[in-house]
């Protein structure tokens, strides 16, 4: 038995089904391109990682939730999925149900929501993660496109600079030679301590975060994080050691000063855009937790 507060929103049924066609129309242009090229088996070296690392199919970004706090009227398609309930005449997220299930998930996505805005971002590290994965490496992750140095060149780069990574799904990857190059060695359970909102992997990871919230974020929300992850991921395959130009990416060389500012210049404008969505998706969560 649920003991569901009474939604604050409610839509009536023309008003909602037209959020969700305009959602499923925003969602079919961002992931054309990826459906595209699943036909032909066509890789693509920046914008595949959205769909690879981020293991979501297009139909799930296509699909719209009202989210937490929003009932539904005349809402048949949604009465018997999953962790939803209808009361009388509406239909809306069970949160009870859904906590059931997700409490967990749903707590630790708040506290490195709170973590994170808690903390100065920093803004010194100029991408070079992409640089330690590839130091000194046998092979490359992306091999299909050339090292714009050269390894020679790019292994000079990690050299020279200090290493300054926080975000351990990057540090991860780093090859046996770069790891020890880092200001520390990071681990999963130092996460919670170190995530901090100038990482250009950190605000990638906010749509990581509205996937696990799942239901309870609203469409334009969970769109908005993905687009952000998107213009994210050019930067960072834009600043790494990769020549990109032959797929339409001009450089952002940070082994020289200029690229550097430029890095920057991007990086604190993505971690405002961040901010505000690390505000919102922190909302879901107090809504869900009370």
């Amino acid at each position: 038995m649920t003991t569901q507060a009474r939604s604050a929103v409610v839509l009536d049924g023309p008003t909602w089904r037209d959020l969700a066609r305009r959602h499923a129309t925003r969602a079919d242009a961002m992931t054309a391109g990826w459906r595209r090229r699943k036909q032909t088996h066509t890789p693509h070296p920046v914008e595949d990682f959205l769909f690879t690392y981020y293991p979501t199919r297009p139909a799930q970004l296509a699909r719209w939730h009202p989210g937490v706090g929003v009932a539904l009227q005349d809402a048949r398609e949604f009465a018997d999925k999953r962790w939803y309930v209808r009361r009388g005449e509406e239909v809306a997220l069970d949160t009870t149900a859904f906590l059931a299930d997700r409490r967990e998930g749903v707590q630790w996505a708040q506290q490195l929501l709170r973590g994170t805005l808690g903390r100065p971002g920093r803004f010194n590290c100029f991408g070079l993660h992409e640089w330690a994965m590839v130091y000194r490496a046998q092979e490359v992750r992306h091999s299909q496109v050339p090292l714009r140095l050269g390894q020679e060149g790019t292994d000079e780069v990690v050299r020279s600079h200090p290493l300054r990574c926080t975000h351990f799904d990057a540090f991860r990857f780093f090859t046996d030679e770069a790891a020890p190059r880092n200001e520390r060695r990071l681990d999963r359970a130092s996460q919670m301590d170190l995530e901090q909102p100038g990482c250009l992997h950190a605000n990638m990871d906010t749509y990581k975060l509205a996937l696990k919230l799942g239901p309870a974020v609203p469409g334009d929300l969970l769109l908005d994080t993905f687009e952000l992850a998107r213009d994210i991921r050019e930067l960072d395959m834009r600043a790494s050691p990769y020549d990109l130009r032959e797929w339409g990416y001009h450089p952002v060389p940070i082994e020289t000063a200029a690229g550097k500012a430029t890095y920057v210049a991007a990086q604190r404008e993505f971690a405002r855009r961040a901010e505000e969505l690390r505000h919102r998706l922190l909302e879901v969560t107090e809504t869900l937790l009370g």
